[in-house]
């Protein structure tokens, strides 16, 4: 019986720079100077926070923290391809992203802290709290949009997520809803390979997570997580499409978790030192130093002051965040714009009992 066909989609790859720092001169984006370095510097800031933070959790100093290292190429990429009036709705992962969008890092050690301030995002900067819960704030960045499309704003969300939240029904409903509203809204998908230790073979029948956009009736991209020009040259594009009304776009950045799920898990129970060394020969920091070497932008004396001036800023929010004293009252304050009667008879009652 002969078929008819009633749908063809296909997914692309993009790759600006391979693994060895080659870049490819037909898809290279013209960024200047002052962009490039910025680029760099923002990737060097995250890892020199990354592992002071899992430092500082080694000796009681914080809480369980989730690590960067390995994903700055997909994050930083991302992120400076925003512009200010775009809304960065992260999950719990995204140390780099607030990085680069301008969160301080005193701002990020008092969130690891276990310091509800953490949680209180500069109010001139359009970027969600943490999402702890797997998928759950895609749909916030859905409903971000929508109402951004309403309002007719020249602007738009892009949410972060990783491959093991493509198996949460709140992620595919948010896609579903974001091609059927036509919103602005960018799917980020940093594939790092694990869902904690189930790998992405496990995790979807799919080749990849990219495709299964087409379903619900936008494009559908994997880059080179790893290559930061890719990351920005597609984040790019899909903001351009969403500022002109043409909807939204799932990004899939190929990439590697370095270090531990998290400081309370043990990754060598689940994959080899040999997996490991292989995705070290695709560092996006590495790589891209090649790149920058290239161009005349990079040198020992460069990357000394870059070094440098990222371990002073770490060291001198590091002092600040454990000096910062918080206030007993924000645990009735931070949540309710007024407070309830029976939360100010709870409020006044602890303020007697410190008075003594």
């Amino acid at each position: 019986m002969p078929k008819k066909i009633v749908f063809e989609g296909k997914t692309e790859y993009l790759q600006v720079l391979d693994e060895n720092g080659a870049v490819d001169k037909t898809l290279e984006p013209k960024l200047d100077e002052n962009l490039l370095r910025k680029i760099y510097e923002n990737m060097v800031r995250a890892r020199v926070f990354d592992r002071k933070a899992i430092s500082l959790q080694r000796q009681g100093r914080c809480y369980t923290y989730v690590p960067t290292e390995g994903q700055e190429g997909a994050q930083v990429g991302s992120a400076l391809a925003l512009q200010k009036a775009d809304f960065g709705v992260p999950s719990f992962r995204e140390n780099a992203v607030y990085l680069a969008r301008g969160v301080s890092m005193e701002q990020l050690f008092l969130y690891w802290m276990g310091n509800e301030e953490g949680s209180r995002m500069p109010a001139d900067q359009n970027n969600l709290p943490v999402a702890i819960p797997v998928g759950s704030q895609v749909p916030h960045a859905v409903g971000i949009a929508w109402a951004m499309k309403l309002k007719k704003e020249k602007a738009a969300a892009i949410t972060y997520f990783g491959d093991g939240a493509t198996s949460e029904g709140e992620v595919h409903e948010g896609m579903n809803f974001a091609g059927v509203f036509q919103v602005p809204c960018i799917f980020f998908c940093q594939n790092n390979q694990y869902a904690i230790s189930t790998p992405i073979t496990k995790q979807t029948h799919a080749q990849t997570i990219a495709q299964k956009a087409l379903a619900y009736g936008f494009e559908g991209l994997q880059v080179d997580g790893n290559d930061v020009l890719a990351v920005y040259a597609a984040t790019k594009a899909a903001l351009e499409k969403a500022y002109s009304g043409k909807g939204p776009t799932l990004i899939e950045a190929i990439t590697y978790r370095m270090q531990a799920h998290t400081t309370s898990d043990d990754p060598k129970k689940y994959r080899s030192d040999e997996e490991v060394e292989y995705w070290k020969k695709k560092d996006p920091l590495t790589r891209f130093q090649v790149y920058l070497k290239g161009k005349r932008l990079w040198d020992e004396e460069y990357e000394k002051k870059v070094q440098e001036a990222a371990t002073r800023e770490v060291e001198d929010a590091v002092r600040k965040a454990e000096a910062y004293k918080p206030n007993p009252e924000d645990m009735f304050t931070y949540l309710n714009a007024e407070l309830t009667q029976d939360l100010k008879e709870q409020m006044q009652e602890m303020k007697k009992s410190m008075e003594g």
